[in-house]
């Protein structure tokens, strides 16, 4: 299927590894301009160069999004480079573990920024060139803000936002023709999950207790299944679909956790 994505210029946040990664390689295969924003010069070029030896066309802005005026710098950029957005996926951030008994309101507040904060400003800095383009936002959302986890006050909260967000800039854009939507993963093998899985004891056996309860084919979901979502999302071929938040997890959320072992 022709997703027509052809030339279009998708910012993806956080584009250089893990899921980002995964989104900005499918966006180019499709013959989307993919511009990876995100703080690791180093970890953009490279994914930058896989994306070109493979035929693809991309772009990368250095920029700590944790900023406010990083943020306006990097689509300033995007706009002066290409002159036109055509659509925005809002996907970095980190499970950082900033709880109730042990955060504080500093690092309360840092995690929003490093999650939720960014989401917010870079869909509005973008929100001019959207308009012209019609084009889609797409914001990468977490289970925590459903099921909870534990220890990760700031994360979840900040999830509850995307979430939340995503239906709000539905209605609210509504009238430009700009469609909004979420992609909420659950247990995604992506390298920060594998660098947190390998912290605790016996990580193979917790892994496969993990997959053991993720009810289709008890296993992982993979960083390309979130991204076949993503990027169907943001094409035209999604047309009349907004203000969803679609969950590709293997039925993780919401079927019943007996199945997994049935």
């Amino acid at each position: 299927m022709d997703l027509k994505l052809k030339d279009k210029i998708i910012i993806v946040t956080g584009g250089a590894k893990g899921i980002g990664e995964g989104i900005a390689q499918l966006l180019a295969a499709e013959g989307a301009t993919p511009v990876i924003v995100g703080r690791n010069e180093e970890d953009n070029l490279k994914t930058m160069n896989a994306i070109e030896s493979n035929g693809g066309k991309g772009w990368q802005v250095v920029a700590e999004l944790t900023h406010p005026a990083e943020c306006k710098k990097a689509v300033t950029a995007v706009i002066a480079k290409f002159d036109r957005i055509d659509g925005l996926v809002n996907n970095a951030g980190i499970n950082d573990g900033v709880g109730l008994e042990n955060g504080s309101y500093e690092t309360f507040m840092l995690s929003l920024h490093k999650n939720l904060v960014h989401y917010y400003l870079m869909a509005q800095l973008a929100l001019p060139e959207l308009k012209k383009s019609k084009g889609s936002i797409v914001n990468v959302s977490s289970k925590t803000a459903e099921t909870g986890q534990g220890n990760t006050s700031a994360y979840a909260a900040s999830n509850g936002g995307r979430n939340a967000l995503t239906r709000e800039w539905a209605v609210e854009l509504l009238k430009y023709g700009i469609r909004v939507n979420a992609v909420v993963v659950a247990e995604c093998f992506t390298p920060l999950y594998e660098k947190w899985i390998k912290t605790l004891p016996n990580p193979k056996e917790k892994l496969k207790e993990i997959e053991s309860k993720i009810p289709l084919e008890n296993r992982m979901t993979t960083v390309e299944e979130i991204a076949n979502t993503v990027v169907f999302l943001l094409s035209p071929r999604s047309s009349h679909t907004t203000g969803q938040l679609i969950h590709v997890d293997g039925g993780y959320v919401h079927l019943d956790r007996a199945l997994a072992n049935a």
